[in-house]
């Protein structure tokens, strides 16, 4: 089953089943997207597979904030950033999900 996932005009939002969610950062370059991608969704499994575990999951959680906060969809928004701090956001992310 596919959801329709609407844009909005500022391109700043996805719209999916009536609920508004932050686009990823657009200035993120491939390679970055994808590894970031990545590391989201091995934390996402984390999660899932950790049940029962507390500290697991906990630490699976930070991982899924952390990945989101690289990507540009949590923290402050992509948009009231410079390029500086943007590039900042995602090589952080980055240096902590590969460290």
């Amino acid at each position: 089953m596919s959801r329709e996932v609407e844009h909005t005009e500022d391109g700043r939002w996805i719209v999916v089943d009536g609920r508004r969610w932050r686009t990823a950062d657009p200035a993120l370059p491939d390679d970055v997207r994808a590894r970031l991608l990545h590391h989201l969704g091995v934390a996402r499994s984390a999660v899932r597979t950790s049940r029962g575990d507390d500290a697991a999951v906990a630490a699976a959680r930070a991982r899924v904030q952390l990945a989101k906060t690289g990507l540009g969809e949590r923290g402050t928004a992509w948009w009231e950033q410079d390029e500086v701090q943007r590039r900042d956001r995602w090589e952080t992310a980055l240096h902590q999900l590969d460290g």
